[in-house]
């Protein structure tokens, strides 16, 4: 069979399709197909390209190695015909859907006030906003784009960098009131120190100490999942915690949180980056309006802090 006898193009649409939506049942609803004719359409492939692309072993859908890396390329491939198709038919708006799994801190503080400009801005894009804490994996999630904050491991997935934020220990005054105010990490050890439930790259409080900076752990009576359970526990006198400025800027600002030992404070920054999936001049054009907001808009430091300069918004190869 000639290669311009296969519909190679429709072949890794629904080999596509079938990924992001987790099973061949889903993708044969998707295109009206049957479920053994979306089966044999991949089995056609895997006899074409000789490699096997999908894990048959498990309910669940599951790629192989060079399945994930074949999805990567073919979503790069869809996603410039989609373009070219856009550009041809003289379309400028980038329309579709992206997925988002961002921090609850950073949905709340950030994300949602830019929404109203957004919209105004594209409306044809439509956005499914998931609220985790919790290191995605994009493919598995059928997720778009990942917000990450802190160091980022090496991997395969493109980071662009948001911004950073500085830290601070954080305290409501009902708290203070009852327990003092630390001045001392001496002081600071008999606290109630809130912390995160799940192992972070730096897994407790970075605080100085005679011109050294030591790790003191959060072993506080409640440890949560998020940034944002974090900041409503501290605001309610549970303790101290510590977060980032830009969670609790207005916290701060209104008087409802109370910065602590900020004398002590090494002044370390927690970066913030977009991670995505394939190369930066391959995206969809949907991803990549949401992309170029976020780095235009998304503030995660406070005025006067400057913001990311050209070089740092580029596209890097980093990960999640």
């Amino acid at each position: 069979m000639s290669r311009l006898s296969i519909n190679r193009s429709g072949e890794m649409e629904v080999f596509a399709k079938a990924v992001e939506l987790g099973a061949f049942s889903s993708a044969a609803r998707h295109f009206r197909m049957t479920p053994s004719a979306v089966s044999k359409l991949v089995l056609r492939l895997e006899d074409r390209l000789g490699v096997r692309l999908v894990n048959r072993s498990t309910r669940r859908l599951q790629l192989t190695p060079e399945g994930c890396a074949f999805y990567e390329r073919t979503a790069r491939i869809l996603a410039d015909i989609e373009e070219a198709e856009r550009c041809a038919a003289g379309g400028e708006m980038p329309t579709g859907r992206v997925r988002l799994n961002v921090s609850a801190s950073f949905a709340t503080h950030v994300l949602m006030p830019l929404l109203p400009e957004f919209r105004e801005r594209f409306p044809a894009v439509s956005l499914d906003i998931v609220q985790t804490d919790a290191v995605v994996d994009l493919m598995e999630a059928r997720a778009d784009i990942a917000i990450r904050s802190g160091p980022l491991k090496s991997s395969a997935l493109i980071a662009r960098k948001l911004g950073a934020t500085r830290m601070v220990i954080v305290a409501a005054p009902s708290y203070l009131e009852r327990n003092g105010t630390p001045s001392s990490i001496e002081e600071l050890e008999v606290h109630n120190r809130l912390g995160f439930c799940y192992a972070r790259a730096v897994d407790g409080w970075p605080i100085k100490s005679d011109g050294e900076t030591i790790i003191l752990p959060a072993s506080g009576t409640l440890q949560v999942s998020d940034g944002e359970g974090l900041r409503h526990l501290a605001l309610a006198g549970t303790g101290l915690t510590r977060l980032a400025e830009f969670t609790v800027r207005a916290d701060i600002d209104a008087g409802r949180l109370v910065p602590v030992l900020e004398d002590l404070n090494p002044g370390d920054l927690e970066e913030i980056h977009a991670v995505f999936l394939g190369q930066g001049g391959a995206l969809p054009a949907r991803v990549r309006a949401v992309l170029d907001f976020l780095a235009k808009h998304a503030r995660v430091a406070p005025e006067p802090v400057a913001r990311p300069s050209d070089d740092q918004a580029q596209v890097e190869t980093a990960s999640a």
